[in-house]
């Protein structure tokens, strides 16, 4: 049995608790582990794996073309992208278990600390850049040929380099008007420096419009934002699956409105043409796109809607 004396005891030690001294625990550090860049999935029996380089903020109302700037900050804004959305930069591995095939291959170290990611991410995802086969270009720009090269080192050591005639001419035999030669110098200069080492090693494999740019690929001409612009395709099982390439950049504006284009297309009212043709199929068709600069990673389906188009990203599965 508790004593009076006992009981006064306990009071008098409860009443000193909060004067006692405390554990102090350390607040939780941020972590330093990056995100792992990378997303795969099953399209019949082939494994794709998506695979960021990174994302680059930029100032897209101003970018985008042939609409008021503040028009489009406003439809900007209103899902909340702000004033530099960052836009994703993918590229999509393709696995039919007899061969690793890379669509596009990122920027290497063009664009900076912000992107030049997809080696790293490859090999989160298990690849090592010595593994790739065959490396098909949707286009010849920097963010999808930058990362051919680093410091005139091919970085792809065993990969064939798959890319339309079309394209290979204009950027690297330079088939452009005059003007164009003039306007896009630096481009031409820097992307002749990415696919050098091998066209000196005899790696360029080039292909047609509308024929396979190597067995079990197709591809379709999508001219405008490059001469060659290509879309890949790939299928298995009834299932189909289009690899865009720059057909649209981000997953708003140029849904809504296709006539929309951006400063980076070569021929902005060609591309408008040639967007407007892939929406309505994609969305007609009902199969899986995968595009460059959709959020990663980037694959879903065209719907129409009561604007125009939208997108619809592919549910995620473990």
């Amino acid at each position: 049995m508790t004593t009076r004396r006992q009981a006064l005891s306990l009071l008098a030690a409860s009443a000193m608790l909060p004067l006692a001294p405390r554990i102090a625990f350390p607040a939780a550090a941020f972590s330093q582990v990056a995100n792992s860049g990378f997303y795969r999935f099953m399209l019949g029996d082939l494994e794709i794996t998506a695979i960021s380089d990174g994302t680059m903020p930029l100032p897209l109302a101003k970018i985008y073309q042939d609409e008021a700037e503040d028009k489009l900050q406003q439809e900007l804004d209103a899902n909340f992208l702000g004033t530099k959305p960052h836009v994703s930069i993918n590229a999509f591995l393709i696995n039919d278990g007899k061969r690793l095939v890379l669509v596009d291959a990122g920027t290497g170290t063009l664009f900076g600390p912000v992107a030049g990611k997809l080696i790293s991410h490859l090999a989160n995802a298990g690849y090592q850049p010595p593994q790739i086969d065959a490396i098909v270009l949707t286009h010849i720009h920097a963010d999808h040929s930058g990362g051919l090269t680093v410091d005139g080192i091919p970085q792809y050591p065993n990969a064939d380099i798959h890319v339309a005639e079309s394209e290979y001419d204009f950027w690297i035999n330079r088939s452009a008007r005059p003007k164009q030669l003039q306007e896009l110098e630096a481009d031409f200069t820097r992307l002749k420096a990415s696919l050098d080492p091998y066209i000196k090693a005899d790696r360029i494999r080039l292909f047609k419009e509308n024929t396979p740019p190597l067995p079990g690929f197709d591809s379709i001409p999508r001219p405008g934002h490059t001469p060659g612009h290509s879309s890949i395709v790939i299928s298995s099982k009834g299932q189909k699956l289009v690899i865009w390439g720059d057909i649209v950049h981000g997953d708003y504006i140029q849904f809504d409105d296709p006539d929309v284009y951006v400063t980076f297309d070569v021929d902005g009212h060609e591309a408008v043409k040639t967007r407007a043709i892939a929406l309505e199929e994609a969305a007609e068709q009902k199969y899986l796109v995968a595009g460059a600069h959709i959020p990663f990673p980037g694959i879903g389906h065209v719907v129409r809607d009561e604007t125009m188009y939208g997108f619809i990203p592919l549910n995620y599965a473990e």
